[in-house]
């Protein structure tokens, strides 16, 4: 989205989902979820209809995506039985290294303190508590998080916009933004009437479609990564 690179109006709150904008997941999340359908099914799904499923409303959750998508291919499947299901391959399990090992800190300690300088920072994520803990517990930028929400946090997860509003109270929800990479965190944002801004890499599998949702959901830019929201909030 080619617009002036300037916000009409600097927000005081920036709100940060985790996956896919702070950390890279192709190869912990995404990968488990892969692994995960296979085990379940017994088909050797692709990293094509990975994408085309997680692009689904409601399917910000990868263990509600995977119940979804195993059902959907005849193989009946709980929210449970794929959450314990997807534990298998996302922690460590009979000695076997977990993927979630493999995942990459994208934004650096030191932008999230040029940030933390200048607004207040905050994270919606899907992730649960463990998850949160066992990636960012000792990496140098949480510290400058002043709430983290994760989907144990609130009743209701993304689509819903319970975690947006626990962070905003009363206040003026025009004065966040937040910044997310899927369908759920824009619709999230657009229930709570929080700006957004979505990030998808140029080339990402499916860019057009996903870049239509986005401009629907009301986003006020496309950004490749997190750290080029700083040429907005000039």
């Amino acid at each position: 989205m080619r617009r002036r690179q300037r916000l009409e109006r600097i927000p005081e709150i920036l709100i940060f989902d985790v996956d896919g904008v702070l950390v890279d997941v192709r190869q912990s999340f995404w990968r488990s979820a892969l692994e995960t359908m296979r085990f379940l099914t017994g088909k050797r799904v692709t990293w094509a209809e990975l994408h085309r499923w997680k692009n689904k409303p409601g399917n910000n959750d990868d263990w509600r995506m995977v119940s979804n998508w195993a059902t959907a291919l005849g193989r009946p499947t709980t929210y449970e039985e794929a959450r314990d299901a997807f534990q298998r391959f996302y922690w460590d399990c009979d000695g076997r290294p977990g993927n979630v090992r493999r995942e990459k800190m994208v934004v650096t300690p030191k932008q999230v303190e040029r940030w933390a300088g200048r607004f207040e920072l905050n994270l919606f994520t899907g992730r649960t508590r463990r998850e949160f803990t066992y990636s960012f517990e000792h990496w140098a930028g949480t510290r400058h998080f002043r709430a983290v929400i994760t989907m144990d946090d609130v009743a209701r997860k993304k689509p819903y916009p319970d975690g947006l509003l626990k962070i905003l109270g009363k206040r003026d929800p025009g004065s966040a933004l937040y910044l997310g990479d899927n369908v759920d965190d824009g619709l999230a944002a657009q229930a709570a009437s929080v700006p957004f801004m979505a990030i998808l890499p140029e080339g990402m599998y499916g860019y057009r479609q996903r870049a239509a949702q986005f401009r629907e959901l009301g986003a006020l830019a496309l950004l490749s990564r997190a750290r080029e929201v700083s040429l907005w909030l000039k």
